[in-house]
């Protein structure tokens, strides 16, 4: 028998590779901030600061932008609500819409908790400040499991090369936490409000630099001929510039110089915040352009 092997791309009989744009790299990466931005309000900002009140309302806000991004993306807009018709438990979309519908009231009830509005929101104000604790808690557990998702939505898709790691998940959930210590540093924050951001970032820097450590040896250990071509992407491939200058050495290695100087010499310095933001969205944008290049 002789076997005939044909190498072409015909775009009306094969599958599309590129199916995912910058609408999906801004909702992973807004959808990171907004996880990285409860953590912090209900973990690191003190009840009732300024920090909590600023940080607790731009998780909704972020969120909101990120789905608008995502809604640009639907090939039917109109059928998102079938996403609220059933729970599938083993589906992580299914698990993202019901933890995205969540947020909204957990951040927008701890947030007027730092207030004291008058009117109709005087007695919700006065309930969730009742329940301030357990609201804090909520918040810090919806925003954990949002910065994961953000990862596993990627890495849970194996035919993927670039995304079968679930190292992705620890990836992701660090550099939102990143990010929202960023967006904190860039808020009229006291001193020492960003003296304590600066070392959750500092913090969460280290965590991501080790997970980005074991995601690529995770490609290259256990995914096979393919897994380690896709790690090759970012080891001398096409990725390789736009990876290791954008998000290494821009949004990584930079920012945690800048902000141990900031910490020794008492300087306020604005660049390394802007810096993990932009390192932080590159990430996404590599990662989700690399997951569909062929390997």
């Amino acid at each position: 028998m002789t076997e005939i092997e044909i190498l072409r791309h015909n775009p009306l009989i094969d599958p599309s590779l590129h199916v995912w744009g910058w609408q999906i790299a801004l909702y992973l990466f807004l959808g990171g901030l907004a996880a990285g931005v409860m953590i912090l309000a209900g973990a690191a900002a003190k009840p009732g600061s300024r920090a909590a009140r600023l940080l607790i309302f731009a998780a909704p806000i972020a969120l909101s932008l990120g789905m608008l991004a995502l809604f640009i993306d639907l090939e039917s807009p109109l059928h998102v609500f079938r996403f609220y018709t059933a729970f599938r438990i083993t589906s992580p979309m299914s698990w993202g819409a019901w933890i995205l519908l969540l947020i909204y009231p957990s951040t927008i009830l701890y947030g007027l908790a730092q207030f004291e509005p008058s009117g109709r929101l005087a007695d919700i104000a006065a309930f969730a400040r009742k329940h301030e604790l357990i609201l804090r808690r909520v918040n810090v557990a919806l925003g954990i499991a949002l910065g994961a998702y953000t990862g596993i939505l990627l890495g849970t898709m194996t035919a993927r090369a670039a995304w079968s790691s679930l190292f992705l998940a620890p990836l992701f959930l660090a550099s939102g936490i990143s990010a929202g210590a960023a967006m904190a540093m860039l808020l009229p924050v006291d001193a020492a409000e960003r003296d304590a951001f600066r070392r959750w970032d500092l913090i969460a820097i280290a965590a991501e630099v080790a997970a980005l450590g074991f995601f690529f040896l995770d490609l290259i250990s256990a995914g096979g001929a393919r897994g380690r071509a896709a790690a090759s992407l970012f080891l001398g491939g096409p990725f390789t510039a736009l990876f290791w200058s954008l998000v290494v050495i821009t949004g990584l290695a930079l920012p945690m110089f800048l902000e141990m100087f900031e910490a020794r010499r008492r300087v306020h310095v604005v660049l390394a915040p802007a810096l993990v933001l932009i390192g932080g969205l590159s990430l996404r944008w590599i990662l989700v352009l690399a997951g569909q290049a062929a390997v």
